[in-house]
């Protein structure tokens, strides 16, 4: 993917970030990849992961602050009404020209079209959670995710 994320891009990688399942221990190994990716580098981010409604892991490194929960609050509202990344609905609504809130009749309040949310898709079955970082430009908040789901799950068909 190049700086610029392109909307047919980012369905590629949705359509390649599977998994067979995902429960508690799936939800520690990849919360614990992030926030130890983050921590090396000195990111300043929260890390939300929920699966079926219940927060399976959440962290927020030093210098992270509450609206970094509201943001994931709102990426993970958005990742879960349309079962796309956040980031997808980002460049959707860019391509149509309508903000998210206008397009879809949704408060601003409570969702946002701004990278860093991503679902967690268990193959055969669907969303079933979503995985969100806040903190960074959303560009870099959706990659890390997708550096992370990647790391876990393990090669991908091109």
């Amino acid at each position: 993917m190049t700086d610029q994320p392109v909307l047919e891009d980012v369905a590629l990688e949705e359509s390649q970030l599977r998994w067979p399942a995902f429960d508690a221990d799936t939800a520690w190994r990849l919360g614990s990849w992030i926030h130890d990716r983050a921590k090396r580098d000195g990111l300043v981010i929260a890390i939300e992961i929920s699966l079926a409604g219940h927060v399976l892991f959440v962290s927020a490194l030093p210098g992270a602050t509450p609206d970094n929960a509201e943001w994931i609050r709102r990426k993970r509202n958005t990742v879960m009404r349309f079962h796309r990344s956040s980031l997808a609905m980002r460049l959707l609504c860019e391509a149509k020209g309508v903000p998210l809130a206008q397009r879809y009749g949704l408060a601003e309040a409570d969702y946002v079209a701004s990278g860093g949310g991503v679902p967690i898709l268990i193959e055969g079955t669907g969303c079933v959670g979503a995985v969100v970082v806040s903190g960074l430009p959303d560009v870099r908040d959706h990659r890390l995710v997708v550096e992370a789901m990647r790391s876990l799950i393990g090669p991908q068909p091109t």
